[in-house]
């Protein structure tokens, strides 16, 4: 063994630890982040999978000046196209491999103001010559690039041309890459590493949210935004296909990218299909109950916007 095995924690293994609040009231505290050119209502986003974000959504979330970063798996021309003339900003997820190259190729004379490389595994050449592409063509995009567990994956990236980077690997509650390969880093711990490395540019925590508090522990960690799959993959209108038990128990299919739902071949499955209760919200009312339990969330730190969480708030390790 090349180094000594270390301590590694989830986001159910960490508890925050409240300091005096200062705020009148817990609405005031300010939940807005800014990336690229937009600032947004929340640091959180839909994950970029098919059960979890589709075309209409990315329009809703967009008006109500959230952040959505569409997937890959339809075609993104006619995405593209319908964003434009809908008036909102368009971001897209992209592959590595040589239609992505011709996609960029077809329209890098279109405003696209958010492009994210979407690779299981982002610590590699391809996906750092992809990078180097898109900027090549497309200087003025803000460049998403993952997903990585390292900081020298970050600073790999960065120095491709990544405006900033998605981070996480094999935690998402659909991903069986830990399973599969052995290889993960719990979330907490892998934000928070390279958080400390000072990479100088965003960081997108993606997997392992169970629950709207491990958003604020992924801030604390170093997120600057963080990523959501199953916590919207079971509201009301999510695109996830709806299936019920002989109870009459209604339930949402989530899946991961990697999934065979998601490509319906065998090669290099990494993620599986679950069925996960419905709940009874649209993304709009879960994201307003997330923005109040955030809120409080900057309360409890002391602060009064989300600075004060990132990086400062002391941590207590629950094992």
């Amino acid at each position: 063994m090349l180094i000594k095995p270390s301590t590694a924690y989830h986001y159910s293994d960490i508890c925050l630890i409240p300091q005096k609040g200062i705020l009148p009231s817990r609405s005031d505290a300010d939940t807005s982040v800014t990336l690229g050119k937009h600032t947004f209502a929340l640091p959180v986003l839909p994950s970029n999978m098919r059960c979890t974000i589709d075309s209409s959504l990315a329009q809703t979330l967009a008006y109500q000046k959230y952040f959505y970063v569409m997937h890959r798996f339809d075609d993104s021309k006619v995405f593209i196209r319908n964003a434009i003339s809908e008036n909102y900003y368009v971001s897209i997820s992209v592959g590595i491999k040589e239609e992505d190259r011709c996609l960029i190729d077809g329209v890098k004379d279109l405003d696209i103001e958010y492009i994210t490389v979407d690779v299981a595994h982002g610590h590699s050449l391809q996906t750092m010559k992809m990078v180097e592409y898109i900027k090549s063509k497309m200087p003025n995009a803000f460049i998403i690039a993952g997903n990585i567990a390292t900081a020298a994956a970050a600073f790999d990236l960065k120095s491709a041309g990544a405006d900033a980077v998605k981070v996480g690997i094999g935690q998402g509650n659909a991903c069986i890459t830990k399973d599969k390969t052995g290889f993960t880093v719990p979330m907490f711990t892998c934000v928070r590493d390279i958080y400390e490395e000072n990479i100088g540019i965003p960081i997108i925590a993606d997997g392992g949210i169970k629950s709207n508090g491990d958003i604020a522990k992924a801030i604390v960690a170093g997120a600057d935004m963080v990523m959501c799959g199953s916590l919207f993959a079971v509201c009301i209108d999510s695109p996830s296909e709806i299936v019920k038990d002989t109870t009459g128990q209604t339930y949402k299919l989530y899946y991961g990218s990697a999934s065979e739902h998601n490509n319906y071949y065998q090669r290099h499955i990494e993620g599986t299909l679950k069925k996960i209760p419905q709940n009874s919200m649209t993304y709009v009312e879960k994201l307003e109950e997330i923005k109040q339990d955030l809120s409080s969330a900057i309360s409890y730190s002391g602060g009064s916007n989300l600075t004060s969480l990132k990086g400062s708030v002391k941590v207590y390790a629950a094992k």
